[in-house]
């Protein structure tokens, strides 16, 4: 393994009192940005691309040797990093903020620490901070910033100095002592310098967001999550941090794939445009944009965020698969923005088939058409008076009527009638604009007794 050497860390005191655990349930005003936002980027950088083989894992489980793992160092150059087009591409996809890894599993930093020599700044031929341009991109287009950090840390000498109690005890020379035998001077070491790490990135970027990993290598009282908590907030009481913090953190993230029912409190789905976090050289199994439209509308209409990763090649380019599926989706959440930003979960399941949205004043209820239907769409269960219904991104007026049901019970079903020539080549929106908010029918539907 190759020898790094680690400055001394600093000591962060906090000056806050003692807080207590968050529930993911509770609503502040910090978090309205984004629950309105929708849709963000998550980009994982570093010299894992230099390879293209994936993120960290592969010295941890065996696959390379740590050695030759980091020898992608001498190959990251960087050179076509240029953040500013970064962040205008995310804009134009419709993304309102952007999450980077400032640091994954391997230790590697992306900004010049003071705390280690093994960062980008010393140790690639990059030679810059990555970090702080990118956040001032994102600033300049109006973007929120999102830092990414991983919590465990496979280089660090004093990290895998513990084991995770009341668990099966799996000994691997990066995540736990293989001696068996536990040091926790060491381990309080790890965890002063992991602070001054976050407290470098804090007053070099700010962030809107932290998006913390790795979490599941220890309990909560070894990381000392509500300290850390308490920490981050004492240097920006409005930052929102993810909730892989052990009951600590703000909003939920799911992985991968979308709930079958979404959690009633803030969340966000993060998901690959192909199968890879990072650059992947041989990975070509890319998603289509109808299938990205398709979830994201899955989270949105379940009152969900999504995220969507893009793996940035080592010279910092986003491949021309990437930057085409951005744009695409980017075209359609410009001629749909009305059913995306600011709006609020959709109809219950079994009111109408396929994903949907309500305004805020739940005065207007937009249905995402995935498939063109081979007749009238249905929509059951709405008691108020229609205004009026609307194709989005075009001047149609919709025609629609109720069919069955009892004006003073049981609403009809609603049936409207689409121009099969003005469908969008992707999804179509309709909007359903209501005399008053939102009433619905959720009753059993019996004998109609008056006709």
């Amino acid at each position: 393994m190759k020898k790094i050497f680690f400055l001394a860390s600093w000591l962060i005191v906090s000056s806050l009192p003692a807080q207590q655990t968050v529930s993911l349930k509770d609503s502040t005003d910090k978090m309205q940005w984004f629950k309105d936002a929708k849709l963000g980027i998550f980009i994982h950088y570093g010299i894992y691309a230099v390879n293209g083989g994936g993120t960290s894992w592969p010295f941890r489980n065996g696959q390379i040797s740590y050695a030759d793992y980091m020898k992608q160092l001498d190959g990251f150059t960087a050179k076509n990093y240029h953040p500013e087009q970064w962040a205008k591409l995310f804009k134009e996809a419709g993304a309102k903020y952007a999450v980077m890894t400032s640091k994954h599993h391997d230790g590697v930093a992306m900004w010049d620490t003071q705390l280690s020599d093994l960062n980008v700044v010393k140790k690639t031929p990059a030679g810059r901070d990555l970090i702080a341009p990118y956040a001032k991109a994102l600033r300049i287009e109006g973007l929120k910033v999102g830092i990414y950090f991983s919590l465990l840390d496979w280089s660090h000498p004093d990290y895998a100095t513990l084991f995770k109690k009341n668990k099966d005890k799996v000994l691997n020379p990066y995540d736990s002592p293989v001696s068996g035998v536990e040091d926790e001077t060491r381990w309080q070491k790890f965890l002063t310098f992991r602070d001054g790490q976050l407290k470098e990135l804090a007053d070099l970027v700010n962030p809107d967001l932290w998006w913390f990993d790795g979490d599941w290598t220890r309990t909560k009282e070894q990381w000392k999550m509500k300290e850390l908590r308490q920490d981050l907030l004492s240097w920006n009481s409005k930052t929102i941090l993810n909730d892989r913090l052990q009951g600590y953190g703000d909003y939920q993230t799911p992985e991968q794939g979308v709930p079958i029912v979404g959690p009633t409190e803030p969340w966000e789905l993060c998901m690959t445009i192909n199968d890879s976090w990072s650059y992947g050289k041989n990975d070509n199994n890319t998603k289509s944009l109808n299938y990205i439209i398709n979830i994201f509308t899955d989270c949105i209409s379940q009152g969900g965020n999504l995220l969507l990763d893009v793996g940035p090649t080592e010279d910092g380019s986003i491949t021309p698969i990437q930057t085409e599926r951005l744009k695409g989706l980017g075209r359609w959440t410009s001629k749909h923005a009305e059913a995306i930003y600011g709006t609020t979960r959709g109809l219950p399941f079994g009111h109408f088939f396929g994903p949907t949205t309500l305004s805020k004043d739940r005065k207007t209820i937009y249905c995402f058409i995935l498939n063109t239907p081979k007749d009238d769409i249905t929509i059951k269960g709405i008691k108020n008076n229609i205004t009026q219904i609307r194709l989005l991104g075009t001047n149609e007026k919709l025609i629609s009527k109720r069919i069955g049901g009892n004006v003073t019970s049981v609403p009809g079903i609603l049936r409207i009638t689409l121009p099969a020539e003005k469908m969008d080549l992707n999804a179509s929106v309709i909007a359903i604009e209501l005399d008053s908010p939102l009433k619905l029918y959720r009753g059993k539907v019996g004998a109609i007794e008056e006709n």
